[in-house]
């Protein structure tokens, strides 16, 4: 009877042994694994987050947003019906000669007109071989085409005549000022 007695003792102490290991462990599991940084070089860390951001900034200001195909022509800021005034940015002159526009994200672009498809401020990459062999970078200024066209504004006859009428491809970078 009391080898039975310790036997029985014996199980209740592995039983019980073994439901505070069950219980230890549920609620380790319930708990958030928190992770301790002991980089002291903190600074180091930031600098390399800036310029993983920037990255990722920089490859999404040149992904396609939208990519449409029309006629390209060209058009000078004298033409009969042009006042040399662009329709995005009326006191924006174009008639001393400038084709170009300085764009805070882009650079140095291009001017194109469009019809209101594409809003004011719309970035278009235009893959043309005939104007460069480098993609050309554009922007949405003036108005004045119909549908998918745009109308790439020159200041001279000879490149107005070198750009001619033809189809493009072009993607949209940038849809209106955002």
């Amino acid at each position: 009877m009391l080898s039975i007695l310790k036997t029985t003792k014996k199980l209740l102490q592995i039983a019980l042994l073994l439901l505070l290991v069950i219980f230890v462990e549920s609620n380790n599991n319930s708990k958030e694994t928190k992770v301790l940084n002991d980089n002291y070089n903190k600074s180091i860390d930031l600098a390399t987050m800036a310029m993983k951001l920037k990255e990722d900034i920089a490859n999404d200001l040149y992904s396609a947003k939208d990519t449409f195909t029309g006629d390209l022509t060209s058009y000078l800021p004298t033409c009969p019906l042009c006042s040399g005034k662009l329709a995005c940015l009326p006191k924006y002159n174009v008639l001393d000669g400038t084709e170009t526009y300085n764009d805070i994200s882009y650079g140095k672009v291009q001017i194109v007109a469009s019809s209101k498809n594409l809003p004011c401020g719309s970035i278009v990459r235009l893959n043309k071989t005939k104007l460069s062999d480098d993609p050309v970078f554009a922007i949405v200024l003036d108005r004045g085409v119909l549908g998918q066209d745009l109308d790439l504004l020159t200041s001279s006859m000879d490149y107005a005549r070198m750009v001619g009428r033809s189809v493009v491809t072009y993607d949209v970078l940038r849809n209106g000022w955002q």
